[in-house]
């Protein structure tokens, strides 16, 4: 695959819960989580949504072998219904590493996705894809080097069943993805402040508006309320909004946006195919 030494994030499922096409989200995209993450020529992605399809579309389009890291935040449906029509995963000069931190020591995500890809659920196996595939679990909260020149840093998240943040580093830029978590109001997350003090951009769950929360604190999302305290309190650099309501129209979301903007100043509303380059 191409690439050069810059570090880019693009953005290709924004959503949460359940995919929603449909004319009321077309500008933001209607696609469940996935992320798109170039350090110089190496290719990370988060979360394997539904965005996850178009993504490997483009990638297979570029040509060339593919060797990529994909790193899971949870394995809940919306953030692996991608992985079976990932069409990179399908050839045999590919190599696709599959992490994930958020499972129990008698679990491990390889058998998740195996049980994923079983009748009834699926109609093939996961032993359909002809890539090299290597599945590594690791313990949220530990430091990975997944490629030369890249860490990869982990904290746990308040989510039911577990969930992992993840903070990318590379060439002194830094990059966190903190999605699916809940918080307790009046006491910000220590281990999610640690993971992105002075990021260079942090994606963040704001699944909920404060007066949503209130009414679901023990769903696992959070507010973009609470990613503004986080960002100001940790020095961080650009908030992105992420995970939204599958029911909250583009209309609504431009509503958060305007209110985004008066709270802090060039924060933004993640939207597929926006790219930000640090």
């Amino acid at each position: 695959m191409s690439g050069d030494d810059g570090f880019s994030v693009r953005f290709w499922g924004v959503r949460g819960s359940i995919a929603c096409p449909g004319p009321e989200t077309l500008r933001y995209g209607g696609n469940t989580a996935c992320v798109e993450v170039r350090c110089g020529p190496h290719v990370l992605i988060f979360d394997g949504g539904t965005g996850l399809r178009p993504l490997g579309e483009a990638l297979s389009h570029e040509g060339g072998r593919l060797d990529a890291d994909l790193f899971l935040t949870h394995s809940h449906f919306d953030h692996i219904c991608g992985i079976p029509f990932f069409s990179p995963a399908f050839h045999p000069s590919n190599r696709i590493v599959m992490w994930a931190g958020h499972l129990l020591p008698d679990d491990d995500i390889c058998s998740v996705l195996k049980s994923m890809m079983t009748s009834p659920l699926f109609p093939v196996p996961l032993e359909i894809f002809r890539a090299e595939m290597e599945f590594r679990d690791f313990k949220a909260g530990e430091a990975l080097s997944p490629r030369p020149g890249v860490t990869v840093r982990t904290a746990p998240l308040d989510h039911p069943d577990g969930a992992t943040g993840y903070r990318v580093e590379s060439g002194g830029r830094s990059f966190c993805y903190i999605t699916d978590t809940s918080h307790v109001p009046g006491q910000p997350n220590q281990a999610i402040l640690d993971l992105i003090r002075g990021a260079d951009i942090v994606v963040y769950d704001a699944m909920f508006t404060e007066e949503e929360f209130r009414e679901r604190p023990t769903w696992g999302h959070s507010t973009w309320n609470e990613g503004v305290r986080l960002c100001d309190a940790a020095g961080a650099g650009t908030l992105v909004l992420f995970h939204h309501d599958p029911a909250r129209s583009d209309d609504a979301l431009d509503h958060i946006a305007e209110d985004l903007d008066r709270a802090r100043p060039g924060s933004l509303i993640a939207r597929e195919g926006m790219v930000l380059r640090l």
